[in-house]
């Protein structure tokens, strides 16, 4: 038995397109492609005729080649156990070839357009603002941009957000030593006058009458069981730990077979998944031991409150076994996920709610107090609050006199920066990502330096990423929003699940996105300028250097290497040239004669106009020269037989 970490199988271009000036960028949309092992596989080929993987695509490619009897399945297992994985070795599958074409759609769409882009704005980017961006990576991704997108819309709403200063109207009422804040019940009002006219009005009959007391019970519910994307919101906002960290040491745990596999869509437990025993491995907890004993007490076991997304895959995560071994981040972790698991299984916290209505020269207020009856999982789950508040008792139709009428002012707020929590969040509702992939994503738009963190771990967007986003914003194209990604993800979505074609979904966004490319190139210098506003003036460039810049397109394929040819001018005069992009290992070049006055590429047919101008002309000619002598200049020319048979002769000839 081994493993390997990570794909099996990458993808990455041919050669010839690999070196960043091998091409014009725009030629990655359609350039060849081909699949290379990320690991030495030999012994994956020879070792067995049957093959058990988690997922068994990648080696059917890889091993069926070397080997054509090999048979290869997929066995489905959630924790590392020898239990678990005995019984996915009795339960094997066929592997789901819609599942990998889904996989391969994104991969190859994510390369070609990553790369595409990403050459395309560090070459230009680079030259044009040597002094902040020389040695700078630009890049570009279709899930990144987005993610991106979200940060700069944020920055830039609270930018623009106008504050409104309201009004409000709070009465209080001192019994004994309690004090209770009644609230208005139209909340608050934006017209000055409008409340003090009522303030007033409260003021000369300040007798608040009593309307209604209800009490009612009410529940806060535990939280549901935890999937990945839950995982990363919550630890980052309860522990303060990163998602990309947070993933690290959830797959560390697992690997260690101390939970099940941290990457799931999955909030409801399968009905055959034993969770007794699992609550009985955390007796053992000198911290939540006690609460442990008392799940496996209570009426009918653990009692887990059920969501309602499933991967058909994975159970939600949840640990196997207890230790005490662990120390710093993992240990936290480690902690969160038995709290969360225990939490889920147990009840929910149950309490008695009182509310107090009265009015008061017709304007109503209400006053609410709680008492908790019973914590239940709140016993064990430290990252939720639940506090009681007490208020005196009050009878329906007592009346009492206030001890303070206030007509408070203040100020809309303008909402905050986002937290990683909040990013997360954002990019599940939009369709941006995976699970799997949320924290990769958040990850690179750091390290890019599109974003930043403030001191309270917000994200603040740099002035790259402004420029980046406004840049492709101005020109029409709205590549930081989530739409064109969110589309893809639907229509993978749909292949995986054997309803639209690998092909055709894969030519539909190729051709899409790469209209966006050639249109945003045309467009290019909107990115200059608007960068120029964060960097400062953009560099000037010659004529000539600037149409270097411009990435021509390729006219023909060179006759000696196969590589594109590209119309240039020369440094010298107005001349142009086609020279092979495989410059200078291939000099390969067609020189145009000086008394060509222009040269253009013209994208609408389909063969080299000139070239085909240039037969239709030659062929024309030739024809018609060649009639006039067959018709004319012959039979005048040449003598007839002495048989008179001329006609023969001119035949013959």
């Amino acid at each position: 038995m081994t493993s390997v970490s990570g794909h099996l199988l990458g993808l990455e271009f041919k050669a010839q397109f690999q070196k960043w000036h091998s091409c014009n960028p725009v030629l990655l949309f359609d350039a060849e492609v081909e699949k290379y092992c990320t690991h030495t596989h030999t012994h994956l080929c020879t070792s067995g005729w049957i093959m058990c993987v988690v997922i068994a695509v990648a080696p059917l490619s890889v091993c069926v080649p070397v080997k054509p009897s090999v048979q290869v399945f997929r066995a489905r297992f959630s924790e590392i156990t020898p239990n678990s994985i005995r019984r996915a070795c009795d339960m094997l599958t066929e592997p789901d070839g819609n599942v990998s074409d889904a996989v391969d759609v994104r991969q190859e769409l994510d390369l070609r357009i990553g790369a595409s882009f990403t050459r395309f704005q560090t070459l230009r980017l680079q030259k044009t603002f040597p002094a902040s961006l020389a040695n700078q990576l630009i890049s570009y991704g279709s899930c990144q941009f987005p993610t991106l997108g979200f940060v700069v819309e944020r920055f830039k709403s609270i930018q623009a957000f106008i504050p409104e200063t309201f009004y409000k109207i709070r009465v209080l009422h001192e019994v004994e030593e309690e004090s209770v804040e009644f609230s208005w019940k139209r909340n608050r009002l934006f017209n000055h006058t409008a409340c003090l006219v009522i303030y007033q009005i409260c003021m000369e009959d300040p007798i608040a009458t009593v309307t209604s007391v209800t009490s009612k019970p009410k529940s806060k519910w535990r939280p549901l069981p935890l999937d990945t994307v839950e995982m990363e919101k919550l630890v980052s906002r309860k522990l303060r730990i990163g998602a990309k960290e947070t993933m690290k040491i959830a797959e560390k745990l697992y690997t260690q077979g101390l939970i099940s596999y941290p990457r799931t869509e999955t909030n409801l437990f399968p009905k055959d998944l034993a969770l007794g025993p699992l609550v009985e491995h955390q007796t053992h907890s000198p911290s939540w031991g006690a609460f442990a004993r008392g799940v496996m007490e209570q009426p009918g076991g653990p009692n887990p409150r059920q969501g309602t997304k499933t991967d058909q895959a994975h159970p939600p995560i949840h640990p196997i076994k207890y230790t005490n071994t662990l120390q710093g981040n993992e240990q936290r972790v480690y902690e969160f996920i038995v709290r969360h698991f225990l939490a889920c299984v147990s009840l929910d916290a149950v309490g008695q709610e009182t509310v107090v209505e009265v009015e008061m020269a017709h304007e109503r207020f209400s006053a609410n107090g709680l008492m908790i009856i019973r914590r239940n999982y709140l016993d064990v789950y430290p990252y939720d609050r639940w506090s009681t508040k007490v208020i005196p008792v009050y009878e329906q139709g007592s009346q009492f006199q206030p001890s303070a009428i206030e007509m408070l002012d203040g100020q809309t707020s303008p909402p905050q920066l986002l937290t990683e929590a909040d990013l997360i969040s954002l990019m599940e509702k939009h369709g941006i990502g995976t699970d799997a992939t949320h924290a990769d994503h958040i990850e690179t738009i750091k390290s890019r330096m599109y974003v930043g963190l403030t001191a309270d771990q917000r994200f603040l967007p740099g002035e790259l990423g402004m420029g980046l986003v406004e840049g492709y914003n101005s020109m029409g194209y709205e590549m930081s929003k989530p739409h064109l990604r969110a589309e893809l993800e639907a229509d993978l979505k749909l292949v995986s699940e054997g309803r639209k074609d690998k092909q055709s979904v894969l030519r539909h966004h190729i051709h899409k996105y790469k209209s966006v490319f050639v249109e945003s190139v045309k467009k290019a210098k909107r990115l200059d300028e608007a960068l120029s506003i964060y960097l400062g003036a953009a560099q000037e460039f010659s004529e000539s250097e600037q149409q270097d810049m411009e990435m021509p397109l390729p006219v023909r394929k060179c006759p000696q290497c196969g590589r594109d040819m590209v119309l240039r001018r020369r440094k010298e005069g107005n001349g142009k040239y086609l020279s092979c992009v495989g410059y200078p290992e291939c000099k390969c070049s067609v020189w145009f004669p000086d008394t060509v006055l222009e040269v253009n590429r013209d994208e609408s047919v389909s063969v080299c106009l000139c070239l085909s101008v240039c037969l239709s002309v030659c062929l024309s000619v030739c024809l018609s020269v060649c009639l006039l002598y067959l018709s004319v200049c012959l039979p005048a020319c040449l003598p007839a037989r002495p048989d008179g048979s001329g006609d023969s002769h001119i035949k013959e000839s």
